[in-house]
């Protein structure tokens, strides 16, 4: 009676005669051992001394199934070659499912009133059974917030101050989890929001480009290939050596908007960046920007510039009191706000 063949595998695959054989005749019994690590370690061998031995296995038969498809040339890519590796990596259809997915989302900040908090006063007050001096309020700074946003849409955000805009950008960029909700972001996200955070005083330009380069995601090799176009774009190269201690604000600006900008994110999030820097750096930055916009498959931007976000976006969305008031084409939204507006109130309709 000849012996079936395991899922997988063909009768004349050399794994599949080794696991006959081994099935058929055992002479020894393979152990598992604990590692030097804490993990089992499977010996093929005699086993150990019982000092070192903590736990015996036997393999069976789906065991060595299960190592055979994982060592498969034909289904695992552990085999995989660099080139295949690499059209995966760079296939056109890669990324083609960016998507921004928010459902009933919510967002509370507490705020302590006793700065003192201790826990040798807060185990007097349970001895003591005196009531606790510290208080805490919550404050919600987003509310039901529903928002779907698919590839291929440039979303401008507008609002009063506090309104909680940039609270949403943080939420979908990561830095904010969620108090309630379902937050789905599909795809690589790079933030705008607080360029240059990150720089160190002490370090170099070309050391802080280093540093930015690698929070913002990039490897050690893209870095290195882009100091030089930073360095031309931000026009800093008779400074790439000294602290940026010494530099300016504008310097400052400059370095942080280039280096932020050499990625090519498939989620963009701006935030009030659009133009750092002295004039003919701002409008060398708004062309450097539209490349970016077309490199992005989604671009949400927050900014009081209505003229640009008009330019730049196709869909507006109006957050107030940290509630989505309204969504729509970007001109009715930008009308819409501006025509409720009293002075720096908004009046909801």
């Amino acid at each position: 009676m000849s012996q079936a063949s395991p899922v997988g595998l063909e009768p004349e695959d050399p794994v599949h005669q080794a696991m006959v054989q081994l099935e058929r005749n055992n002479p020894v019994r393979p152990t598992k051992t604990l590692g030097p690590f804490g993990r089992g370690v499977v010996v093929m061998g005699q086993s150990p001394t019982p000092s070192v031995t903590h736990r015996k296995e036997t393999i069976t038969a789906p065991h060595l199934r299960r190592l055979s498809r994982l060592f498969s040339p034909r289904q695992s890519r552990l085999f995989a070659s660099p080139r295949d590796a690499r059209q995966r990596r760079d296939h056109p259809n890669r990324h083609s499912g960016s998507l921004i997915q928010l459902e009933r989302i919510g967002l509370e900040f507490v705020h302590y009133h006793d700065k003192q908090l201790s826990f040798k006063t807060t185990a007097l007050d349970l001895i003591l059974r005196r009531p606790s001096r510290h208080h805490a309020t919550r404050f919600e700074a987003l509310k039901e917030i529903n928002l779907t946003v698919r590839q291929g849409e440039r979303v401008g955000i507008v609002g009063p101050n506090g309104a909680g805009k940039s609270t949403l950008l943080r939420l979908i960029a990561g830095i904010y989890p969620p108090t309630v909700g379902r937050r789905l972001v599909r795809g690589s996200v790079v933030p705008l929001i607080e360029m240059g955070a990150g720089f160190h005083p002490e370090l170099t330009g070309v050391e802080n480009i280093q540093l930015n380069g690698a929070m913002l995601g990039m490897s050690p090799s893209q870095v290195r290939e882009r100091i030089d176009s930073i360095l031309d774009f931000a026009e800093l190269r008779d400074f790439a050596d000294q602290p940026i201690k010494y530099y300016s604000l504008g310097m400052q600006a400059r370095l942080a908007f280039t280096v932020a900008t050499e990625l090519d994110p498939d989620i963009l999030l701006i935030d009030e960046a659009l133009a750092p820097g002295d004039a003919s750096f701002a409008t060398r930055a708004k062309i450097r920007l539209k490349q970016l916009y077309i490199r992005s498959h989604i671009v949400m931007i927050v900014s009081h510039d209505m003229n640009t976000l008009m330019e730049t976006c196709t869909r507006g969305i109006w957050i107030d009191h940290g509630r989505i008031v309204a969504d729509g084409p970007i001109a009715q939204v930008v009308n819409d706000y501006l025509s409720n507006r009293r002075g720096d109130t908004v009046v909801l309709p």
